[in-house]
């Protein structure tokens, strides 16, 4: 008789657990619907961008310095979520790729993509590892890669153009253009100067954003007078920890914001960034 009630209670409590999930999967659905969310992810001094298409694609583009990514991506998923169809190493430097083998760990990965660019660090050989053993799908990004993310959202890979394998890690940069309808974003990665004005050079038209996540944190290296003229977004994004010992975002950058006066939102200021769009404009602005 005890053995009977027991076993009533746990199928009346695996029914409520399974109707409880069913419910949350119906709530999320219809919260995202139609909507594409990008997260710019509050890790600190790194990067980190999540993206959920309407679908339910999503995509996490560099994972900060360490594992304070998974707590960030908790806020954005809901917990019976542990997949991402899309993990992108924009380059191989600890504050960009230090939280992926705790992602690893934690989630279901279909793909892999990186710029192949060279790294013999423990991080690298660890995420080799993982990626091996887990039988992910590894890429390279070529400039003219189109990631299809739902109807009329795309990535589309700017940059590496060429074998990035012998170049500097921050030159080898992943640079991104997000697109949903009328909105777009622009994704640099860590890249200098120098391919923001290769980049003018090869396609000055298809530079024009909405949203510009600025490269390398705000550094005096990259984000030059010439490359925001090009760019013209209305809303610029700095990913950099708080009171960071590189001073990032460094004044002539912040300087040259204000002449093109851009809405500034900063990570160390205002932590995770959300915006979300519907295709044909951003929502809550």
């Amino acid at each position: 008789m005890l053995n009977s009630k027991t076993t009533l209670r746990k199928i009346l409590l695996g029914f409520f657990l399974g109707l409880t999930v069913f419910i949350w999967c119906g709530v999320w659905a219809e919260e995202r619907s139609g909507i594409l969310t990008v997260a710019f992810l509050d890790v600190g001094q790194g990067d980190a961008i999540f993206i959920e298409a309407p679908g339910g694609k999503q995509v996490l583009i560099d994972g900060g310095p360490n594992k304070k990514v998974l707590r960030e991506l908790a806020k954005q998923m809901p917990f019976y979520d542990r997949s991402l169809d899309l993990l992108i190493a924009t380059h191989p430097d600890k504050d960009h790729i230090g939280g992926f083998p705790a992602v690893l760990n934690s989630y279901e990965v279909a793909v892999f993509l990186e710029s192949e660019v060279l790294c013999k660090n423990s991080i690298c050989e660890k995420l080799d590892k993982q990626i091996q053993d887990k039988g992910i799908e590894k890429k390279i990004a070529r400039r003219g890669m189109v990631i299809d993310l739902d109807d009329g959202i795309y990535l589309e890979v700017l940059f590496p153009d060429r074998d990035a394998t012998n170049l500097e890690t921050n030159l080898a940069s992943i640079v991104l253009k997000l697109v949903y309808g009328e909105d777009s974003f622009l994704l640099m990665g860590d890249s200098p100067k120098a391919i923001e004005e290769y980049l003018i050079f090869l396609d000055a038209e298809n530079l024009a954003v909405d949203v510009l996540k600025l490269g390398h944190h705000g550094s005096r290296t990259s984000s030059s007078e010439f490359f925001l003229g090009a760019t013209s977004p209305e809303v610029v994004i700095i990913s950099a920890g708080k009171n960071n010992r590189y001073g990032h975002p460094h004044p002539e950058v912040l300087d040259i914001l204000k002449k093109f006066e851009v809405k500034i939102l900063r990570t160390d200021e205002d932590g995770t960034i959300i915006i979300k769009s519907d295709g044909a404009g951003f929502l809550g602005e």
